[in-house]
């Protein structure tokens, strides 16, 4: 992080860190603080928030320093939103837990500190999975940041898996709590989140790996999470089924297309069948922003060689490859990934008499965000993969 004098251009490097990013959640989902911690009084810059397997603060000013060290003791999560007084002496500070979040009052004149309220108080932390992150090579080398979740009170071999892809691709899973983690997790799954080459948080270069990878490296880079989970003995092989929405949507129609054989179900939410439709069917306000993203990284779809390249890369483009179960979700009013990309799948499935669910929700857009029908998502994607997967039912 630098200070930039906009009168002379001269650049001051503020600080840095050896090794993680600035934490950019911040930037993006409004849950996330900011990556800047600032003096409420003066708004002068005293703390600067880093993520890797963990967030970092580092501290630059001596008194945060100090505040920072007994907020710390507070709980063993990471320091998320953060108020004092204009004096630094009274503090409120949440923190971001995989299986306790929750908010402290302290005062940093008397040293007194109290538990104001934990923002799950329906879920008992006992019952909750830890979340631990690891890191597993790529075949080419590459170190992928991951998180394991695995199931309370079983023995942690041979167990079927969930591979949950986040979407983007251009964000990153982080360590907390993970609310569709900790539902498998009590059903007996593993779960694993592989942070593949394209996701942000870990340098330029880890990012733009991702050129030209769509269905290619990306996709390499879970098959090779998954592997490790075989092969650290936590996963049973032929129990392995892949879920994400949006881009973690299209790498479950990818896997179920292009890797049929590592998978024993897929389910879609939200995603992209078809990169060339997908792209032409953005609004001509948002195309100028494709640029830097889709353009670079998928391809242009108005040139012929470059579209010829985005439909072998498109799951529809093998439609004769999909032969394990496959659920389809789709919210009619999605903006962003139109129902047209489920629709030319789910057609072309059905011609072939290849057995898919499809669940098309008409009030419903691309994150959603209705509780109900985010309960009915995850209530039929659970028995779906509970009966592909071969389990029974497990609720605590």
């Amino acid at each position: 992080m630098v200070h930039i004098d906009f009168a002379t251009g001269e650049e001051t490097e503020v600080d840095s860190h050896p090794t993680y990013e600035l934490d950019p959640r911040g930037r993006v989902w409004a849950q996330f603080s900011s990556p800047l911690i600032r003096r409420r009084r003066t708004g002068e810059l005293i703390g600067v928030r880093y993520l890797g397997e963990r967030q970092v603060i580092r501290t630059l000013d001596p008194h945060f320093a100090e505040v920072l060290a007994r907020l710390e003791t507070l709980s063993d999560g990471d320091v998320s939103a953060l108020s004092s007084d204009e004096n630094e002496q009274r503090w409120v500070v949440s923190f971001t837990h995989d299986r306790d979040p929750a908010t402290y009052f302290y005062d940093h004149a008397t040293g007194e500190s109290r538990l104001l309220f934990r923002s799950r108080e329906n879920l008992d932390p006992r019952d909750l999975a830890a979340m631990t992150p690891v890191t597993v090579t790529s075949r080419d080398g590459l170190p992928l940041p991951c998180h394991l979740t695995l199931p309370v009170g079983i023995e942690p071999t041979g167990l079927p898996l969930l591979l949950f892809v986040h979407g983007g691709p251009w964000t990153r899973d982080s360590w907390g709590f993970h609310a569709v983690a900790q539902l498998f997790a009590n059903r007996g799954y593993a779960v694993l989140q592989v942070n593949f080459r394209g996701s942000t948080g870990y340098g330029k270069a880890f990012t733009q790996a991702a050129v030209g990878e769509f269905a290619g490296k990306m996709h390499d880079d879970l098959v090779d999470g998954v592997r490790w989970a075989v092969e650290q003995g936590y996963a049973d092989p032929d129990k392995v089924a892949v879920m994400g929405g949006s881009y973690g949507g299209y790498s479950a129609l990818v896997g179920a297309s292009f890797t049929p054989d590592v998978f024993a179900a897929a389910v879609d939410v939200v995603g992209v069948s078809n990169l060339v439709t997908f792209l032409r069917g953005q609004p001509e306000q948002a195309k100028a922003n494709l640029a830097y993203n889709w353009y670079r990284y998928v391809g242009d779809p108005s040139d012929p060689r470059q579209e010829a390249e985005m439909m072998a890369r498109s799951p529809i483009s093998r439609v004769d490859q999909i032969r394990k179960p496959l659920m389809v979700v789709q919210g009619a009013q999605d903006a962003r990934v139109a129902q047209a990309e489920s629709d030319q799948l789910v057609d072309a499935l059905r011609e072939r008499g290849t057995p898919v669910e499809y669940i098309l929700m008409e009030d419903e857009g691309h994150l959603f965000d209705n509780q109900d029908n985010a309960v009915a998502l995850y209530r039929a994607a659970e028995r779906f993969l509970n009966e592909h997967l071969g389990i029974g039912p497990r609720s605590t």
